[in-house]
């Protein structure tokens, strides 16, 4: 009760200037709009003149004010200032001028050179005009960029003397793929094998991982355009086979899925097949066996789920045929015949035969034997017999020349997921509900079984390393290593569900991630381990957002439910447990010295708590109140002082927090401040990572190095982007990197910037990227110096440098 006390009179003392600060935020709103009108009236009006004007005359003006524009170049300043604004350079190039200069000429007869054009333009037209620019609209001191229409002010810094003269150039940085955390288990099979080399391989997201298990080293083949759904290994145990799905494009166009068969000690890809053939995606691979693996047999994923064949060294198509209207789950040449190729799935297994360039299937019978829902996997004992896994937890013998059901054997309870055959004949099956890998004879008599943990969930598929030791990978996203006799221990681990919140501790290689699955991860970037895991209690909860103290010995998770929690790294036990309002909190920030923590929420509200005890005390210090919308990022300033925040209507806001929380009714002023982080979507030095045409949500995060030289972006297009810091112009050049599968959530530097960690939606998948380059230490003050340089100096190559 005390607490909630404190709680109203805390808000009451500020309740007048909360109000006056909501009042000066609305009064900028209606100015926003009517910026916005004023770009829909000569957006209109551009229209009309367009249909009214000759083409030739236009293009013909067009040439004229261009050569006009260069010719006043030399001797006609571009620097805008208020009493005299002068439209950018990129005006010159717009499609919205030829227009407006062709009823001057028509009208006037006026020479169409540029200072004689700004002229024209400086009355009722010319704030018409400037409105149209699709981007940006420079107006003295401040630039206008428009997210869906939306102005959005951001103020010119006082070290930026010419803005029309910065350059953006790449960094001189770029990265490397280093590490991929994470397995897709919880929805593919067949997908773990172990090389001859001691590599295990594997996929998840875009990415083929080879692991060598020995050395805990990885390689990566990555030309697939999206997620990996399949593989498959040649019987030489060197060339693999790896299928993609579709995917769409930046505009939403579907993208063709296709197959890659590449040589694992090289990572070269020999071929590409299937491109224009397959729909939607590849959903099983397998290679023929009986003629070392000439043939590659492909069932892809649409409606009909065409089963082709291939002379994949040729890019041969040999046949395609209607599989079913089903799931299909598997497929596999028998080892002794190329012409037999078994395939199953929902409520089937199917027989094919292969003759004179055409397939043809027979169906399973199952007769007297109950049909199971389905037929999740298959292999071929070394009779010839084709031994099938169901969803009632059978193993069924089928004839290898009849294609009848010859034995029924009771395996698991619940489905049985996979089976691998081993070297002399034994089988080894998995179990989905319970769990359990079981050894069988050749003849299917139970001879050693093992129950894999809880926590890793069913068994997904096994690969058998020398008869004794096995890998298994889980539907939880592990993969295990391990014997019957000693049990398994997780060699990979990642995420079940969309994750969201990543932070990267101040002084060691160490990051947490959290999710919708409920697990709080701490990770070990130089080892590339699994530091501990802690599943949050309640099950409507999910972890969204989180931050290390500054000291490193605690850190902040924000939950899905408005609750946070404060984690002690050491003793891995909850130290706090807070509660702030009952939406979903997006951003955890504490202040540079740690003395303040941040909390924004989806209530539209950032509360402030007052920090003590080394992280592990927290009481509510304020609450900034101004935004319209929920809060998505926030930064502190460096002396701890004030707080930048974005909020989901695309809203730029500054916070005087030592004062009272206050928002700052002159933004103005907050030009110049410089802070501890940038991790703000929306600001004038992250102002060039945005495209044009951007909704406001295509990035989802970004981060600035500590170095204060490069600026990491992740975008809602599965890439991650390095762009130069700043990066206040629009149409920036970057280094663009692929390797998710889903939309990116969240970029994180560690602390020395020798690694940038990024983190996919719905992939589950953790990259982490070698930072290579020039940069990576602490010279962000020599940075910041040459950047003043730039900005004040022309934009010869030498001062860029």
């Amino acid at each position: 009760m005390q607490f909630l006390l404190y709680d109203v009179s805390a808000e009451s003392s500020t309740e007048f200037p909360d109000r006056m600060s909501l009042m000066e935020v609305r009064l900028q709103a209606q100015e926003d709009e009517i910026t916005l009108l004023k770009s829909s009236l000569a957006d209109a009006l551009r229209k009309l003149l367009e249909e009214t004007i000759q083409p030739t005359t236009v293009r013909t003006l067009q040439q004229q004010q261009s050569k006009g524009s260069e010719d006043s170049q030399g001797s006609c300043p571009q620097t805008p200032t208020s009493s005299s604004p002068a439209p950018p350079k990129e005006l010159a190039s717009s499609p919205h001028g030829g227009p407006l200069s062709s009823i001057r000429e028509e009208e006037n007869m006026l020479c169409v050179d540029l200072q004689k054009w700004n002229q024209a333009l400086a009355g009722c037209l010319n704030s018409l005009v400037l409105c149209i620019l699709p981007f940006i609209l420079l107006t003295g001191q401040s630039i206008k960029m428009f997210i869906r229409g939306r102005p959005i002010t951001m103020y010119i810094p006082s070290n930026i003397l010419n803005y029309e003269e910065l350059r953006m150039d790449l960094p001189s940085q770029k990265l490397d793929l280093d590490w991929v955390y994470g397995y897709r288990g919880r929805d593919c099979r067949a997908n773990l094998y172990l090389l001859p080399s001691g590599e295990a391989v594997y996929f998840i997201a875009c990415v083929v991982v080879l692991y060598h298990i020995r050395n805990q080293t990885q390689r990566h083949y990555q030309k697939h355009t999206d997620c990996v759904r399949c593989l498959a290994i040649h019987p030489d145990k060197v060339r693999v086979a790896s299928g993609q799905t579709a995917g769409v494009d930046k505009d939403g166009k579907p993208l063709q899925p296709f197959v890659h068969i590449w040589d694992s000690k090289t990572l070269v890809t020999l071929q590409q097949i299937g491109l224009g053939t397959f729909e939607r995606g590849v959903g099983a691979l397998a290679f023929s066996s009986s003629d070392n693996g000439t043939f590659l047999c492909v069932i892809d994923d649409s409606n009909e789920h065409m089963i082709s064949v291939w002379d994949w060294n040729k890019n041969i198509k040999h046949t395609e045929v209607k599989s079913t209207n089903e799931a299909v789950l598997g497929v596999d040449f028998s080892p002794t015949d190329t012409n037999n190729i078994i395939s199953c799935g929902k409520s089937h297994v199917y027989f094919w035969t292969l003759s004179t360039g055409t397939l043809t299937k027979k169906q399973g019978i199952f007769g007297k034997y109950k049909k199971p829902k389905f037929v999740l996997c298959f292999v071929f004992s070394l009779t010839g017999d084709v031994l099938t896994g169901d969803s009632e937890g059978n193993i069924l013998t089928w004839g290898k020349s009849t294609f009848q059901i010859m034995k029924q054997t009771r395996a698991h309870e619940g489905s049985v997921f996979t089976m691998c055959i081993l070297q002399g004949g034994a089988i080894l099956s998995g179990g989905g509900k319970d769990r359990k890998i079981i050894r069988w004879s050749a003849d299917l008599a139970p001879e050693r079984e093992c129950e894999i943990p809880e926590k890793f969930g069913a068994v997904r598929t096994i690969a058998d390393v020398d008869g004794e030791e096995l890998l298994v990978g889980t539907t939880r996203n592990a993969i295990l290593r391990g014997t019957f006799s000693d049990g398994f221990v997780a060699i990979v681990q990642g995420h079940v569900d969309e994750m969201w919140g990543l932070a990267t501790h101040p002084t060691q290689n160490i990051f947490i991630t959290c999710g919708n699955d409920r697990q709080v991860c701490v990770w070990n970037a130089g080892d590339h381990k699994l530091d501990w895991c802690a599943t949050l209690e309640v099950r409507e909860e999910s972890g969204l957002c989180a931050d290390f103290s500054p000291n490193g010995a605690v850190v902040s998770v924000g939950l899905s439910t408005g609750r946070w929690v404060v984690l002690d790294l050491q003793t891995k036990e909850v130290v706090s447990d807070l509660t702030d309002g009952n939406e979903q909190l997006s951003v955890m920030r504490y202040s540079p010295d740690g003395s303040f923590l941040a909390v924004g929420s989806h209530d539209n509200f950032i509360y402030i708590y007052n920090v003590t005890e080394g992280g592990r005390r927290y009481t509510r210090f304020g609450k900034c109140t101004g935004h319209s919308s929920f809060i998505t990022h926030l930064d502190w300033s460096k002396d701890g002082k004030y707080i930048m925040s974005n909020s989901g209507d695309y809203e730029i806001l500054y916070w005087d927090v030592a004062s009272g929380c206050k928002l700052l009714r002159n933004r103005f002023e907050s030009k110049d401040r410089e802070w501890a982080s940038y991790t703000c979507v929306l600001g004038f030095h992250v102002m060039g990572v945005w495209l044009e045409g951007s909704d406001g949500t295509d990035i989802n995060a970004l981060c600035r190095s500590h170095s204060e030289r490069m600026v990491a972006v992740a975008d809602d297009f599965c890439k991650v982007h390095l762009f130069q810091y700043p990066c206040p112009k629009p149409k920036a050049p970057s280094y663009k990197y692929e390797g998710h599968g889903s939309h990116v959530t969240n970029v994180r530097f560690t602390h020395n910037d020798s690694h940038l960690l990024s983190m996919g939606g719905k992939d589950t998948c953790i990259l982490q990227w070698r930072v290579k380059g020039a940069g990576t230490g602490d010279h962000s003050k020599e940075h910041l110096a040459s950047s003043s340089s730039v900005c004040s100096s022309s934009s010869s190559p030498e001062n860029g440098r």
